[in-house]
C-alpha cells in the first residue's frame, strides 16, 4: 500500500505564531492562555508542561501574569478587562481573524446588518461577534439565512475555516433580504488550500486519515470533505491507527488539520508506512549502506528538528546531523524555516562520524556546489531571477541564490532607502551585476529591473497621457513645496499650492509618503516629461458659492488666520478668507493692526464687497459696530414708545378741589 501524504497539512500560520509566542512569553513569565491555545489536546498537555496554564475567566488571574489571547480571538470587552486589572496580554489572535474582526466592527459602524457565518459556539465566532455589537447575528446554513428578515444594509463575513461554497450558498440567499449586500469573504487562504489539497488527495486514494483534535471545528470539516470522496478516519494520534483499515487498500492517504503539530503528523505516517512493510534483512540493509568519507554527497530524509540541529535518514548505521551553521545561507535561518520533517534533501559528508556516532553533513554545500552552474549561465544571460531576503546586514541584503547573494542598499529600488528591515523575508526580482566563483562573489540588483519597467512605463504614459485627464497615483516624495505623485512610471509634482483650498503648512499636514491619490493632470510637457498635478482641483471651489454664503450686507462671523499691516485676514469656512482693512477694524482710528485684534481671535464683521471671480471679500467690524449700535437704539426707542404719557392729574390725583380742577 501506498501512503500519500497531502502537501498542505498540520500548522497553520495563525497556530504556529500563536505557540510560538506562547512559548517565548512562558521563557519570561508566567503565561496563562483564555481557554485552550488551540484544540488540540495534546499539545495543550506539552504546552502546561513548559508551565502554560489555561484559565476560563480573567477573575483568575492576577496582574503578574501575562494573558495570551489565542489564536482564535476574543471580543473587545476581554482586552479592556485585562487592561483594568493591569494584567500584560500578548496577543496571539491570528491575522485572519483580526481582519474579521476589524471589518465586523466597521460595518457595525457604519450601521450595516451584520451577519456573521459559523459556529455560534465557537470561540472565534464569539469574538467577532463582541467586536460587531449586540445586533450582530450567527448564522451557519442558507435555511438559518432564509428565515432573516429584510434589512436595508446587510454586511456579511465568514468564520476563517468555514467552507467557501457554503459561504457562496448563504451571500446568494442574502441578496433577497437586502438593497445593499456588502460581502467580506473572511475565510483564510490557508484553510482554503488545505481543503481543496484533501479533497483532492481524497478522490485519488481508498483510504483517508485525517488527524487532529475532534473538537477542532477546521479538522472535522476536513474530515467531512474527504469522507464525501472515500473512506476516512478521524484521529489525536497514532496509537488510535488500525490494521483492518488498509487490509484491502492500495493507497491511503494523510492530512491533519491547523491545529495538528508536525511530530503528530510524523508518528501516524510511519505508523502507516509500517503496518505495509517489512523489516529489511539485516544483511541486506549493511549491504545498502553507502560508503561514506568527507565530501561525499548523500540523499536522505529529515526525520527530527530540534533548536540546534537537523537528523536525516541517509541509509546508514545511524543518522545524519547537520548543525544550524550548514544548513542554509543566511546564518540566522531556524530549522524549521528552512526544512520540514519528511523532506528529501542533499548534503555533503564534513565528517564520517561525530562522538555520538552521527555522521556530521552540510546542506549548505550541496546547495552551493548545485548552485554553481546555474549562476553561471545566470551572469551569461543576464536573465531575471527570483530570491528571498534571509538577513539584514550592513549596506545591503543577504538573499539565497544557491550562494549568499548581496543586494547593496543602493540596488534594491530607485531612490534612497531608509529602512532595509522592511525587507526581510519578501521576494526580490534581480538580476547579477558580479559574480566570481573563485571569491563565492554574488552582488545582484532590483533596481536596475524597475528602473527599465519604469522607463518603458514612461514612453508608454507620456504618449497617452494629456491635460485635463484624472489619474491614480501613490505620494513617493515630500519636500517643503508639495509632494511628488508616481502615476503609473512617472513622477508627478503636486504642488502645495495645489492640494487644498486651504492654506497648508507643509504638504505633511494632509499627505504621507505611501498615500493613494486621485490627480488631475494640470500641465505637462512632452519633451522634458515634466508633470503638474492638482487635487483640489476634483472638489468644487469654495468660492464658488462665495455669493450666496456671503452676500454684501451680510454679518459673518470667522477667527482671525493672518495679519499684514494693512489689515486682518478672517477665515469665513474651507480655503475663503475676507479681508478686514485697517480702516475699517474699529470705530476709531487704528495706528497698528495688532492693537486690535490678534490671530485666534473671533470677529463679527459686515460683508462691504464680494467679488468670488477675483477671490475676495472686503470686511468691516467697524460697520458692524455700527449697525449692532443701531439696532440697540433701536430697541431702546421702541420701548420707550410703549410707555404711556404722565398727565398732571395722573401725577396729582383727584384730591384737589374742584374748582381748582375747573
Amino acid at each position: 500500500m501506498k501512503v500519500k501524504r497531502a502537501a498542505k497539512a498540520g500548522f497553520c500560520f495563525g497556530v504556529k505564531r500563536a505557540l510560538d509566542m506562547a512559548e517565548r512569553t512562558s521563557e519570561t513569565s508566567h503565561a496563562v492562555s483564555l481557554g485552550p491555545l488551540i484544540h488540540n489536546q495534546q499539545v495543550v498537555k506539552r504546552l502546561a508542561e513548559r508551565g502554560i496554564q489555561v484559565v476560563e475567566d480573567l477573575d483568575e488571574l492576577t496582574s503578574q501574569q501575562a494573558l495570551i489571547i489565542r489564536s482564535h480571538g476574543v471580543a473587545p470587552k476581554v482586552y479592556q478587562g485585562a487592561e483594568n486589572k493591569g494584567i500584560q496580554v500578548v496577543d496571539a489572535t491570528c491575522p485572519f481573524v483580526q481582519k474579521a474582526q476589524r471589518l465586523a466592527a466597521e460595518s457595525a459602524k457604519k450601521g450595516q446588518q451584520v451577519i456573521v457565518m459559523g459556529d455560534k459556539h465557537h470561540p472565534e465566532v464569539q469574538g467577532i461577534l463582541g467586536w460587531a455589537g449586540e445586533q450582530a447575528i450567527p448564522i451557519q446554513t442558507v435555511e438559518e439565512a432564509k428565515q432573516l428578515p429584510f434589512y436595508p444594509h446587510l454586511a456579511v463575513l465568514a468564520q476563517t475555516t468555514q467552507l467557501a461554497e457554503n459561504f457562496a450558498g448563504i451571500v446568494n440567499e442574502l441578496k433577497s433580504h437586502t438593497d445593499n449586500l456588502i460581502v467580506h469573504n473572511t475565510i483564510c487562504n490557508a484553510t482554503a488550500e488545505r481543503q481543496k489539497v484533501a479533497r483532492e488527495l481524497a478522490e485519488t486514494v481508498d483510504v483517508m486519515v485525517v488527524v487532529g483534535g475532534r473538537n477542532s471545528a477546521n479538522t472535522r470539516k476536513l474530515a467531512s470533505i474527504c469522507a464525501e470522496r472515500t473512506k476516512t478516519y478521524l484521529i489525536e494520534t497514532a496509537d488510535e491507527l488500525e490494521s483492518v483499515w488498509f487490509k484491502e487498500a492500495n493507497s491511503a492517504g494523510l492530512t491533519a488539520g491547523a491545529s495538528t503539530p508536525d511530530w503528530i503528523i510524523e508518528e501516524v505516517f510511519n505508523k502507516m508506512t509500517e503496518m505495509n512493510e517489512q523489516e529489511m534483512d539485516m544483511a541486506t540493509w549493511f549491504d545498502s549502506c553507502p560508503e561514506l568519507h568527507q565530501g561525499t554527497k548523500v540523499t536522505g530524509t529529515v526525520v527530527k528538528i530540534t533548536r540546534e540541529e537537523v537528523f536525516v535518514d541517509i541509509g546508514w548505521k545511524c543518522e545524519g546531523v547537520i548543525p544550524i551553521n550548514e544548513l542554509a545561507v543566511s546564518r540566522k535561518t531556524r530549522p524549521e524555516d528552512a526544512v520540514e520533517i519528511g523532506d528529501e534533501i542533499s548534503a555533503v559528508v564534513i565528517r564520517v562520524e561525530n562522538e555520538e556516532g552521527h555522521t556530521v553533513l552540510s546542506k549548505r554545500k550541496a546547495d552551493e556546489e548545485g548552485a554553481k552552474d546555474r549562476l553561471e549561465k545566470i551572469a551569461e544571460t543576464k536573465e531575471e531571477i527570483q530570491a528571498q531576503v534571509v538577513e539584514v546586514v550592513k549596506g545591503g541584503l543577504v538573499v539565497d541564490v544557491g550562494l549568499r547573494g548581496f543586494v547593496p542598499a543602493s540596488q534594491i529600488q530607485p531612490g534612497y532607502v531608509e529602512n532595509l528591515d522592511q525587507f526581510l523575508g519578501q521576494t526580490l526580482r534581480l538580476r547579477m551585476i558580479d559574480y566570481d566563483p573563485a571569491k563565492r562573489k554574488v552582488v545582484l540588483s532590483q533596481k536596475v529591473i524597475l528602473e527599465e519597467e519604469r522607463a518603458i512605463k514612461r514612453t508608454q504614459l507620456l504618449e497617452t497621457l494629456k491635460e485635463g485627464d484624472v489619474v491614480a497615483g501613490t505620494v513617493r516624495r515630500m519636500a517643503d513645496f508639495g509632494v511628488f505623485v508616481d502615476i503609473g512610471g512617472l513622477d508627478g509634482l503636486l504642488h502645495i499650492s495645489d492640494m487644498a483650498y486651504t492654506r497648508l503648512k507643509h504638504p505633511s499636514d494632509m499627505l504621507k509618503i505611501g498615500d493613494e491619490v486621485e490627480v488631475q493632470v494640470l500641465k505637462l510637457d512632452q519633451q522634458t516629461g515634466k508633470v503638474s498635478l492638482g487635487l483640489k482641483q476634483l472638489k468644487e471651489s469654495p468660492w464658488e458659492k462665495a455669493a450666496v454664503n456671503f452676500s454684501v450686507g451680510s454679518i459673518v462671523n470667522g477667527k482671525v488666520v493672518r495679519i499684514t499691516p494693512f489689515g486682518a485676514f478672517v477665515g469665513l469656512g474651507e480655503g475663503v478668507d475676507g479681508l478686514v482693512h485697517i480702516s475699517q477694524l474699529a470705530d476709531h482710528r487704528v495706528n497698528k493692526v495688532e492693537d486690535v485684534v490678534k490671530v485666534g481671535d473671533m470677529v463679527s464683521a459686515k460683508v462691504i464687497d464680494c467679488k468670488p471671480e477675483e477671490k475676495r471679500i472686503s470686511l468691516s467690524i467697524r460697520e458692524a459696530i455700527a449697525e449692532s449700535t443701531k439696532e440697540i437704539d433701536q430697541e431702546a426707542l421702541a420701548s420707550q414708545s410703549d410707555i404711556k404719557p404722565v398727565t398732571i392729574g395722573d401725577a396729582v390725583g383727584n384730591d384737589l378741589p374742584t374748582e381748582t380742577r375747573e
